[in-house]
């Protein structure tokens, strides 16, 4: 609200970016707006992940980095014009995940472009994964389907119910790749640890997410369950 440019840069708050960032952006803008015939777009720029805080950018981009998100405040450039019409950010989300996304709904019924940006590179660094970690990595796929299920009452689409996992499909993919729960944080401690120790973090974050995506498919569904009570 309190923003007085014509375009609005989201980036997270532990983003870091090269001196073509902004340039990038504003280039990819000008350029699609001129190749479309109008103004109705926003960019996209890359979200690489990154463990090293001392060279941040010498991170190459890797397939874990992908995301489908069609609006994510990431790394994004958009008019505020069209920030405005769409409503802004919904306070209602308090907790923690999908408010940059419902946003997102919003802008594509207004018919905005999503346009790739990939000279737009943002290292997202974050600390090596470590047990220690995952309590509030648990506490915030928990948050993440609690808030899935307002957006979805706000959105009531097959399409958002695949972006909440709120489907059968969902519930039985990491049910069974969680063994209903019995592959969790304190089966899973020792195997995870020895991947740390060998210098396999970022494995042994991917593998934890099969619990952690399993904890946030219960708290969809425990969500839902408490709103319809």
């Amino acid at each position: 609200k309190q923003a007085l440019g014509e375009i609005i840069i989201f980036i997270d708050s532990d983003l870091v970016v090269t001196e073509h960032f902004l340039q990038s952006h504003a280039d990819a803008l000008v350029q699609a707006q001129q190749r479309l015939g109008c103004d109705r777009l926003f960019t996209y720029g890359w979200v690489i992940n990154t463990c090293n805080f001392d060279d941040p950018t010498s991170e190459p981009y890797k397939i874990t980095d992908f995301s489908a998100a069609y609006f994510a405040t990431g790394n994004v450039a958009i008019a505020r014009k069209w920030l405005l019409e769409a409503g802004l950010f919904d306070t209602l989300f308090q907790l923690y995940g999908w408010e940059d996304l419902e946003l997102g709904v919003r802008l594509k019924q207004l018919g905005l472009k999503l346009i790739k940006c990939p000279e737009a590179v943002g290292y997202h660094w974050h600390p090596p994964f470590s047990l220690d970690q995952i309590p509030r990595m648990i506490d915030r796929e928990i948050q993440r389907g609690r808030m899935g299920v307002l957006f979805y009452r706000k959105h009531p689409t097959w399409e958002v119910r695949m972006m909440i996992q709120m489907t059968w499909l969902h519930r039985l993919l990491w049910g069974i790749l969680s063994l209903g729960g019995r592959l969790n944080e304190r089966t899973m401690a020792p195997f995870l640890q020895w991947l740390i120790d060998r210098g396999k973090s970022q494995l042994a974050l991917e593998i934890a997410r099969i619990f952690l995506n399993w904890y946030n498919v219960q708290g969809v569904y425990a969500a839902e369950r408490d709103m319809e009570g």
